[in-house]
């Protein structure tokens, strides 16, 4: 079983790439969208969306990341890919889901699935470009406004040669709203020979072996999920492994929100962490009813520092982190 973090955009950056994989259970990352247009982007770009390139391609804790990159001509994708390969990322995502109007007005993201032969040819020309020895993954959804093209879709990410696939099993209409549809996924992939890995809707260890069953699927993609507890990945392998696991507490989570050192970020603006924290606290009040009150308490601060201090009174930091300072 693979478990990989989504690329939330806007949310799952370096730093909560860096705080998940730090608490555990991740096998993958994958960051937030590279816009590519028709040029090929300057080193301090890449650095940018992805600062692990300057540790070999990994997180803190050892956790590959793979760079996304989203647009709608092929040359370009392929060049930027090429080198986000010299530079350490751990392969390519292409992206094919991202259903912001924005970036679909820009003819990127999820509104490519209505033309599946573009898909093609742009996974193609990037996994052309790409050496054999490095995996170039695609994600999408099952369809832009319904799902009635979702088997050209699929045929033609395994038909460019892509390494694996990543569904999200909702439309680009769907949004992000429940249910998950699951089960539409195992016709699509049928004698298909790619790795796929399900997405959408995995909220709980629940969620994940429903998941597994209904998609057919073993490898897993998890988003929201992960914010809302933030150890999830955890729980599902020790699940599967049927090993013993205490989840987190809250306290344990405060610390971690400190130890990631996201209120230390000098590349980000004053009220960036306050309004990450309580972004962040939106997702953990569906796991941890503690949340609403310190929202509560920090509402109305936008210092980082301020914020800061006020997890700290709550932040303890977990047995199996004894060795943090």
């Amino acid at each position: 079983m693979q478990l990989v973090l989504a690329p939330m955009e806007g949310v799952v950056d370096f730093k909560m790439r860096q705080l998940l994989t730090d608490i555990g259970g991740f096998d993958l990352c994958v960051t937030e969208f590279v816009r590519v247009v028709d040029a090929t982007l300057p080193e301090r770009v890449f650095h940018r969306y992805c600062p692990e390139l300057k540790t070999d391609g990994y997180t803190r804790s050892g956790t590959p990341v793979r760079i996304q990159l989203l647009g709608q001509v092929a040359d370009a994708l392929a060049e930027n890919a090429v080198k986000a390969i010299s530079l350490g990322s751990h392969g390519i995502d292409l992206n094919f889901g991202c259903p912001a109007k924005t970036v679909n007005k820009s003819k990127g993201g999820a509104v490519l699935l209505k033309d599946p032969e573009h898909m093609y040819d742009i996974i193609k020309t990037v996994r052309d470009a790409v050496d054999s020895k490095h995996q170039v993954s695609a994600k999408i959804r099952l369809g832009f406004d319904d799902d009635s093209n979702s088997q050209e879709i699929v045929d033609a990410v395994v038909s460019a040669g892509a390494s694996s696939l990543a569904i999200h099993a909702r439309t680009k209409r769907d949004g992000y709203n429940p249910p998950a549809y699951w089960e539409k996924i195992p016709p699509l992939i049928k004698n298909k020979d790619i790795a796929v890995v399900a997405n959408g809707e995995i909220w709980q260890v629940e969620d994940a072996m429903l998941c597994q069953i209904r998609s057919q699927c073993q490898n897993l993609m998890l988003g929201r999920g992960a914010l809302a507890m933030p150890d999830l990945a955890i729980q599902i392998k020790a699940h599967v492994n049927n090993e013993t696991y205490t989840p987190l507490q809250w306290e344990h989570v405060i610390y971690h929100i400190i130890h990631s050192s996201m209120h230390q970020d000098e590349s980000k603006c004053e009220k960036y962490f306050a309004s990450r924290t309580k972004q962040w606290l939106g997702y953990l009040k569906r796991q941890y009813p503690q949340a609403h009150t310190l929202f509560d308490e920090i509402r109305r601060l936008k210092a980082k520092d301020d914020v800061a201090n006020v997890l700290r009174k709550y932040a303890k930091a977990p047995s199996f982190d004894a060795n943090h300072n």
